[in-house]
């Protein structure tokens, strides 16, 4: 795990840990339960590859989002929170992809105690499926 982040240390170009992500049924299973949302292309796979079209059962993109926050605020640790976010879904992605997602420090606003980070997922081809950027605000310390 690596350190808590500093601002008045932090400088842009700075990278933040990502993740790797495998994604199995059961988790497109529970996170789509989770959000109520029954379409189809995310948990039946017959209807997915041979109504929709889809190679695969398709990774919903919120999730994708939410594993771009997960990145942010597992590197802020107790330094701080998002102020704000947001990320854009580019290219889908599918059951059996491996993702990873990963960011850097943007710019730096030490008077604001702010930052901001460049945020993307990237998949096994290292094509970026979802950008994304996020303001992080640090607490006074």
């Amino acid at each position: 795990m690596s350190a808590t982040p500093d601002i008045a240390t932090l400088e842009a170009g700075t990278e933040i840990p990502g993740r790797e992500f495998r994604p199995d049924t059961v988790q497109l299973f529970f996170y789509n339960a989770a959000l109520w949302n029954a379409d189809r292309i995310h948990f039946d796979h017959p209807h997915t590859t041979a109504v929709e079209g889809y190679p695969a059962l398709v990774v919903p993109g919120p999730l994708l989002g939410d594993w771009l926050t997960q990145c942010v605020l597992e590197w802020l640790g107790d330094a701080g929170g998002l102020a704000s976010f947001e990320y854009s879904n580019r290219r889908a992605c599918y059951l059996g992809d491996v993702l990873h997602s990963r960011g850097r420090v943007v710019s730096v606003d030490r008077d604001r105690r702010e930052a901001v980070i460049g945020l993307e997922i990237v998949n096994q081809a290292g094509e970026v499926t979802t950008p994304g950027t996020a303001v992080a605000r640090f607490s006074r310390g």
